[in-house]
């Protein structure tokens, strides 16, 4: 007999449907939880590495777990004691996205945006280097990319870089900047990690939630 649900298995993960429209109930759309968030969902435009759409973004939505969001929840409810709050540019992230990534890698040719996210790098040295990879924990639910504004003017905190830029300018310890970027970056990290989250070392806007409630599994439901 044919199983009729297409299913992917994912090297050291679990089965998930792999056409599958429907939200999962322990996820949420993350302004839902948190009506004061700044939403930049950059993968739904043209304004990200690829300078394209990318697959399984159909709409200007955020999702997240429910228990990914309750914990973002309280970092923004501290912050605006401080008068900021936090800018999100992607949390979760259909799998089908990830391969779209690898597939633009593989076309070397297509450098739209490289001056602005990459200069300093070829794109052949994007997977190698561990800036582009074939599974994302993004696609778990639980991380989310960020950065921090101001409240009153909603304009973002100076990092040093960009979001999404790869280089070692990204890491969270780089060394050369200035003495408000280096205070910028480590305001983030703190609230971030006091709530709950872990930081990637490598990108200073990338944290996961500790306790994850899918540490194994990888989704790819599409976000409409």
């Amino acid at each position: 007999m044919k199983i009729l649900l297409s299913l992917v298995l994912l090297t050291s993960g679990t089965l998930f449907p792999n056409h599958s429209t429907i939200i999962p109930a322990s996820f949420c759309a993350l302004d839902a939880v948190i009506p004061t968030i700044i939403l930049e969902p950059r993968y739904a435009t043209k304004e990200n590495f690829m300078g394209c759409p990318v697959d399984g973004y159909n709409e200007k939505k955020v999702y997240m777990t429910k228990i990914g969001a309750e914990a973002l929840a309280n970092v923004q409810s501290e912050l605006l004691t401080k008068g900021l709050g936090l800018k999100v540019f992607d949390a979760y992230r259909p799998q089908r996205a990830v391969d779209h990534f690898v597939r633009w890698c593989a076309d070397l040719n297509d450098t739209l945006n490289k001056a602005v996210y990459y200069p300093n790098l070829s794109k052949a040295e994007l997977i190698p280097g561990g800036y582009i990879a074939p599974k994302s924990g993004h696609s778990r639910g639980s991380t989310v990319d960020l950065t921090l504004v101001q409240l009153s003017t909603g304009k973002e905190l100076d990092m040093g870089t960009p979001w999404d830029y790869f280089g070692l300018e990204s890491h969270v310890n780089y060394g050369n900047l200035t003495q408000q970027q280096i205070e910028n970056r480590q305001l983030l990290q703190q609230v971030m990690v006091k709530h709950g989250f872990k930081p990637l070392l490598e990108e200073w806007w990338h944290f996961t939630l500790v306790d994850e409630p899918f540490p194994d599994t990888y989704f790819d439901f599409p976000i409409e």
